[in-house]
C-alpha cells in the first residue's frame, strides 16, 4: 500500500510544500509548490501566519496525505529571525495537526544527509538531487525541494523505523551492545 507524504519547509515570507508516495522502496512525485506571503506588508505578522495556516491546510485538504514532514528550525544568528520563523512553523503544524495528520520533525541537516549524503549541502546540491531521486523534468525550486526533501527523507526514515519495529525484542536485545552491565 502507497503512503503519501507531505513535506513543509516552513517560512514567514515563502513556506514550501511537496508531496510523494512511498510504495516500498519506489518514491513517486505528486506535487510541489510554495505558499507564498509577500503580496502583504512586511508589519503584518498575523495576515501572514493566517495565509500560511490556510495555505497548508488548503494543500493538505487537496492531495489527502498519510502523514508529514516538517523543518525543525535552527536558532539563527538573529534571534528575532528565529522567533518569526518558528511562528510560521507553528502555523504550518497547526494546520496540519487540525487535520488529524501525524507530523514527523527533521532539522535540515538531517534532510540533506539523507538527500545528498552529507549536512552541509547547498540549496542548489539539493535541488538537483531532489530532481534527480524523483525523475522531474527540471529541478523545483528551493523552498520546493527542501519541502520534497523531507518527505523523501521521512520515506526513507519510515522505512528503516518498520524495519526495527519487525526485529523482535529478543532479537535486537541480542545485537545490542553492553558496557558495563548496560545495553545500548
Amino acid at each position: 500500500m502507497a503512503t503519501r507524504i507531505l513535506g513543509i519547509d516552513p517560512g514567514l515570507r515563502t513556506t514550501g510544500f511537496g508531496v510523494v508516495e512511498c510504495e516500498g522502496s519506489r518514491l513517486h512525485y505528486i506535487a510541489s509548490g510554495t505558499v507564498r506571503t509577500d503580496a502583504l506588508p512586511n508589519g503584518d505578522l498575523p495576515g501572514r501566519l493566517k495565509i500560511i495556516f490556510e495555505g497548508v491546510r488548503e494543500v493538505a485538504a487537496r492531495y489527502q496525505p498519510d502523514c508529514a514532514a516538517v523543518e525543525i528550525v535552527f536558532v539563527n544568528v538573529n534571534p528575532q529571525s528565529t522567533l518569526l520563523l518558528g511562528q510560521a512553523r507553528g502555523a504550518a503544524l497547526a494546520a496540519l495537526v487540525s487535520g488529524d495528520l501525524a507530523v514527523a520533525e527533521y532539522t535540515a541537516l538531517q534532510m540533506k544527509k539523507a538527500i545528498v549524503g552529507h549536512g552541509h549541502a547547498r540549496k542548489e546540491q539539493v535541488q538537483a538531487m531532489v530532481a534527480r531521486l524523483l525523475s522531474l523534468p527540471g529541478e523545483p525550486s528551493r523552498d520546493a525541494a527542501d519541502a520534497l526533501g523531507l518527505a523523501v527523507c521521512h520515506a526513507h526514515a519510515g522505512a528503516s523505523q518498520a524495519a526495527i519495529a519487525a526485529v523482535s525484542p529478543l532479537a535486537r536485545r541480542a545485537h545490542a551492545q553492553y558496557r558495563k552491565g548496560r545495553s545500548y
